[in-house]
């Protein structure tokens, strides 16, 4: 699958799991979709961070990716403060609303600004190439076990556009 086909996927998943999460009904049942989420998040964040933004960085599209990790900096503060929080705490809702809003928010950006550049600079073999890279990242994140749990060490500044 071609990066882009890819991230626009998971970016489907991803805000569909999220809204599965106010529809659950057990605190249970949230907690495990808070975590899949998670572990969803950090690895599509790692995966642009680490293999497509590096690939895709060009003089059209700095100024795109330079926001777009600022946002990845915010959504993952979003992300290490609930995973601090218990469930039950007054503000977890409040926090996940806005970390599900924030995740919309970034995914329009790509798709609309983001993706229409990188499929004109690259091109269907790069893509299908680095989609490639970023599918056995993520593949390996996830092995390694919870990568959400690492978020709280990536929130003191945006990862540097490499």
């Amino acid at each position: 699958m071609n990066a882009i086909d890819l991230l626009i996927k998971q970016h489907r998943e991803l805000e569909a799991r999220m809204k599965s999460w106010g529809e659950a009904r057990e605190a249970a049942e949230q907690r495990r979709i808070f975590e899949d989420v998670g572990d969803q998040l950090t690895v599509h964040l790692a995966s642009e961070e680490q293999v497509f933004y590096p690939a895709v960085k060009a003089r059209r599209t700095e100024d795109i990716l330079l926001e777009s990790l600022e946002e990845h900096l915010s959504l993952k503060r979003l992300l290490s403060d609930l995973l601090e929080l218990p469930q039950d705490d007054p503000t977890f809702e409040a926090k996940f609303k806005v970390l599900k809003e924030q995740t919309e928010h970034h995914h329009k950006e790509e798709e609309e600004n983001l993706f229409p550049k990188v499929r004109q600079l690259l091109d269907g073999d790069s893509l299908a190439r680095l989609g490639e890279e970023m599918a056995a990242l993520q593949l390996k994140l996830r092995r390694e076990g919870e990568p959400r749990e690492a978020v709280s060490t990536q929130t003191d500044k945006a990862a540097p556009l490499k």
